[in-house]
């Protein structure tokens, strides 16, 4: 029986670009979508046309190039939005209006200043409007994570009767528990009419480091597809990270599901986005991050050189990576030494390894990273003085 297919949904172009400083062109727009179309997602969300004339722009030129990729464009429950939209994807192969609206009390209350009753109006009429140009429209429920339940489930059954294909259901603020918004989204699976009929999206953010997290409950407890942004870059502390939901759904065999995406492609996609939104990915972030691969601890290299998988669960290949990387510091041990000694062309006996090693600490215990240069010069040095 194959796995279950788990659409992804990218949102690097719209919520990834909210960033303060992250804001793109509409050329470097078009290279990060023919990337992620080259990835694999299923839809990408490549701004918001109704925020300015350069956002509608790059909307439009996008759905001119992508060829396979679904293509969405935001909007509010607001009529000129959504015609806007409509506009900006009109070239669009296949194409897709997100639009919604807030459902929490803290959005229905203060920021709407009206009543559940007319957020339910105005969730049905943007649906039904949005429906009169794509068939293919998603609803989103601002601040789900902390809406009632029972009210979400009211509002999400009256879009569906609307016309909505897609219901995605918002952890906003990044507020909820990973078990909280799984059994949020099993509720909703169970109490509201007619959703199994169409897909159910997670949207998580990261403020307290949950995203991901939020995400694979989601998934697990009903979900078909997740939002997510190449590095988890996004407003605030960010959304979650396309490459950790997907190597973490590819990895945990005994899930059963499937992205879909080519995972060979992720570290060369990810430094494409850090590079264009001058965001550099920290270097503990894991999958995509300058370390997360590279093992400086000596008792974790002599593991990894006598086999991989004693410290590693993924196969650097899997994400791009060309291989795993033995750094050489104060804490590296003999075995690594002599490993990274091998690849230079040095080769040495016991006896000799235990000078080269202790010139080595005297090396180290001066610099955070001992490089080629300054090892070529050590074996260079020590086999001299062995030899005189």
């Amino acid at each position: 029986m194959p796995n279950k297919r788990i659409q992804i949904f990218d949102t690097t172009l719209r919520d990834g670009e909210q960033v303060p400083g992250c804001q793109l062109n509409t050329k470097e727009k078009i290279e990060i979508a023919l990337a992620l179309e080259a990835l694999g997602v299923d839809v990408m969300e490549v701004g918001f046309p109704i925020s300015s004339p350069g956002d509608f722009k790059s909307v439009q030129e996008i759905s001119k190039v992508i060829k396979n990729t679904r293509v969405c464009a935001l909007s509010r429950a607001v009529k000129n939005d959504i015609k806007v939209a409509a506009e900006a994807i009109e070239d669009a192969k296949n194409s897709r209006i997100h639009t919604g609206i807030g459902t929490s009390d803290s959005h229905v209350f203060d920021k709407l200043r009206t009543t559940r009753e007319k957020v339910v109006e105005r969730g049905v009429a943007a649906v039904k409007y949005a429906k009169t140009f794509v068939e293919d429209v998603e609803f989103y429920a601002e601040d789900a994570g902390r809406t009632e339940n029972e009210f979400l489930a009211i509002i999400l059954e009256e879009v569906i009767k609307a016309g909505a294909t897609v219901l995605n259901i918002p952890d906003t603020t990044g507020y909820c528990m990973p078990w909280v918004y799984g059994e949020k989204i099993k509720y909703l699976y169970e109490n509201v009419k007619g959703i199994q009929n169409v897909t159910i999206s997670t949207h998580c953010h990261n403020d307290l480091g949950l995203a991901t997290a939020n995400s694979i409950s989601g998934v697990v407890n009903g979900a078909t597809q997740v939002e997510c942004t190449m590095n988890g870059i996004g407003e605030r502390a960010g959304n979650a990270s396309l490459e950790e939901v997907v190597m973490i759904l590819r990895q945990q065999k005994s899930l059963e599901y499937d992205t879909g995406i080519n995972t060979r492609c992720l570290k060369s996609v990810s430094e494409l986005v850090s590079e264009k939104m001058k965001m550099p990915v920290q270097a503990n972030k894991a999958i995509v991050g300058a370390n997360a691969f590279a093992h400086s601890s000596g008792i974790h290299q002599d593991g990894v050189i006598k086999n991989r998988e004693t410290y590693e669960i993924i196969d650097p290949l899997e994400v791009g990576v060309s291989e795993s990387s033995i750094v050489l510091t104060a804490r590296s041990g003999r075995a690594a030494l002599k490993f990274r000694g091998k690849r230079l062309g040095f080769e040495v006996s016991k006896n000799e390894l235990e000078e080269h090693y202790k010139r080595f600490l005297s090396i180290a215990d001066t610099k955070k990273v001992v490089t080629d240069k300054d090892l070529i010069q050590l074996f260079s040095q020590t086999s001299d003085s062995l030899t005189g």
